[in-house]
């Protein structure tokens, strides 16, 4: 059974199928979902779908191209959903810097993304971390705070496999999903082969970046079993390792999980 870290099923892409997509995953050998807010509107549609669901966990926190979304009343309001027993983690929460080339704005991500780390180390919640074009910004922020104190996983990985392995210094898991099977993808599969099996994550991202060979088309957890396959063939053992592992890592980390 494989456990998913990482999913948007509240995304609108999902609004024609998403009870009968949903209703399919245990024969199709998804045991776990942890679905992850990333904006206001979002987390609420997170809060609902894992009422629904009864695999399905939920992550709340506001990405940082969503940031316009928070102020203090919001904080608030999403630290009371944090005592939920099915609200399991604080995400996707971090730095994105792609679009954002104003350094307030910039300063402004930084500071959401501090105190939604605070937020998670006051609940003793793990935290989903996105980071993009902010290498550098990213990890000297998590250290600065002690985010050896706050575990958590780094989403997405995209960057190199010596930040994999500072990161992991500090206890955090690197999540990997449907851009490792990309034929270009040579920097991520060099960090899957190099990094302990003990600090993977099974992620899909859906609806976005789906693997080879549906590459192009709506993601969905039900891919999952190629990233596996994938991190297998790199690493040169099974399918039924991989799937394990990452599963056994999981249920490590979002410790609420039933």
């Amino acid at each position: 059974m494989i456990f998913e870290s990482h999913a948007h099923y509240d995304d609108k892409r999902f609004d024609p199928d998403r009870e009968e997509l949903l209703s399919s995953m245990p024969e199709h050998g998804i045991e776990t979902i942890i679905n992850v807010g990333s904006d206001l509107e979002g987390v609420k549609k997170t809060l609902d779908l894992i009422q629904q669901y009864e695999y399905m966990y939920g992550a709340v926190g506001i990405h940082p191209s969503e940031i316009s979304d928070l102020n203090e009343e919001i904080y608030e309001w999403m630290q009371e959903k944090c005592s939920l027993p099915k609200v399991v983690s604080i995400g996707e929460i971090g730095l994105d810097y792609y679009w954002e080339k104003e350094e307030e704005e910039r300063r402004n991500q930084r500071y959401w993304f501090c105190r939604q780390m605070e937020l998670a180390r006051e609940q003793n919640l793990p935290v989903i971390l996105h980071s993009r074009d902010a290498a550098e910004d990213t990890l000297k922020l998590v250290q600065g705070i002690h985010g050896e104190q706050i575990p958590g996983v780094i989403h997405c990985f995209s960057y190199s496999t010596e930040m994999a392995k500072e990161y992991i210094k500090m206890g955090y898991y690197i999540g990997i999903g449907g851009v490792v099977t990309f034929k270009n993808s040579r920097k991520l599969k060099e960090t899957v082969a190099q990094i302990p099996l003990e600090y993977i994550l099974l992620e899909t991202d859906c609806p976005y970046l789906s693997p080879e060979p549906e590459r192009g088309k709506r993601n969905s957890s039900r891919n999952l079993v190629y990233v596996a396959e994938e991190i297998a063939r790199i690493r040169g053992i099974s399918y039924e390792e991989v799937t394990k592992a990452t599963r056994e890592n999981a249920r490590k980390l979002f410790s609420k999980v039933k």
